[in-house]
């Protein structure tokens, strides 16, 4: 008897091995891909300019990674980025353009494309030469574990300076005004007693207020005349819809939000962006 037993669990027991071994053999693992080759037709500099900015400027082509598992080559899509980033800012600077392509191999760019992502990306400067790489990353199922990364590719571009998307003020002057500022909405009290919510003119373009007082919640407008209705620039939706710490402004535009927190901010106002930005001080 005690023969028959040590039998019937030597078989049970090698059933379940070859149970165990064959439910292993079934399972289905990653096996890697190749980095994905990256290139383009251009080499070297990349021609921008407004009289040609409906011209392309730069195609971008890729190999494919091929995916594989045990089963073989995957059949799931392949997701690409196209990231441009300045020579040193090692594709992590804040600027770093980054371009979802989808499932294709390739992308081309537009001159006013590129040259937009430029300047409002980057936020480069109109005029100057500046060495640019790009390289390809893919993934599938945006699975961080699948992601591989092509090789890197260097270029130089210079963009071009565009129209402002905001017209700025003739005046060459830009205050604030408002129920989140220490004067409130304006009283025609004249210039002397609003410097400190009138802004220094960077450049054609470009307006500063190193700091001002604003209150929680309140609301405010930017105006090239103080004291005049006749101009103004504010939100370019619903009147207190804005995002508080930076969002799109346009001229006639409604009430701008404050931020809900009071106290001292730097305020930009970028016409050429069309884009007025509040840092917290």
């Amino acid at each position: 008897m005690k023969k028959i037993i040590t039998y019937t669990g030597l078989l049970v027991l090698a059933v379940l091995v070859l149970a165990s071994c064959e439910k292993d053999e079934n399972k289905i693992y990653y096996e890697g891909g190749t980095a994905p080759a990256l290139s383009a037709n251009k080499t070297g500099s990349i021609p921008l300019s407004f009289l040609n900015k409906d011209n392309e400027a730069i195609t971008f082509n890729w190999t494919n990674p091929n995916y594989s598992f045990t089963t073989g080559l995957s059949s799931q899509d392949v997701n690409y980025i196209l990231e441009i980033d300045s020579l040193g800012g090692n594709f992590s600077s804040a600027g770093k353009i980054s371009i979802s392509v989808g499932k294709d191999l390739t992308k081309t760019l537009t001159q006013s494309e590129l040259n937009d992502l430029l300047l409002n990306q980057m936020v480069l400067t109109p005029g100057r030469i500046y060495n640019l790489q790009a390289r390809i990353k893919s993934n599938i199922a945006s699975s961080a574990s699948t992601q591989l990364i092509s090789n890197v590719l260097s270029f130089t571009v210079t963009p071009y300076a565009i129209p402002p998307k905001v017209n700025p003020p003739t005046s060459g002057t830009l205050y604030i005004t408002g129920s989140a500022t220490p004067a409130s909405w304006q009283c025609g009290c004249g210039e002397p007693e609003l410097l400190s919510q009138k802004f220094n003119r960077i450049s054609s373009t470009l307006y500063e207020l190193s700091s001002i007082n604003l209150t929680a919640g309140g609301s405010y407008l930017f105006l090239p005349v103080y004291g005049s209705w006749s101009a103004k620039y504010g939100f370019t939706g619903a009147g207190n819809t804005n995002n508080p710490i930076s969002d799109d402004f346009k001229d006639g535009g409604n009430d701008i939000k404050a931020p809900d927190v009071g106290g001292a901010y730097k305020i930009t106002v970028d016409f050429q962006r069309g884009k007025f930005t509040l840092t917290k001080l």
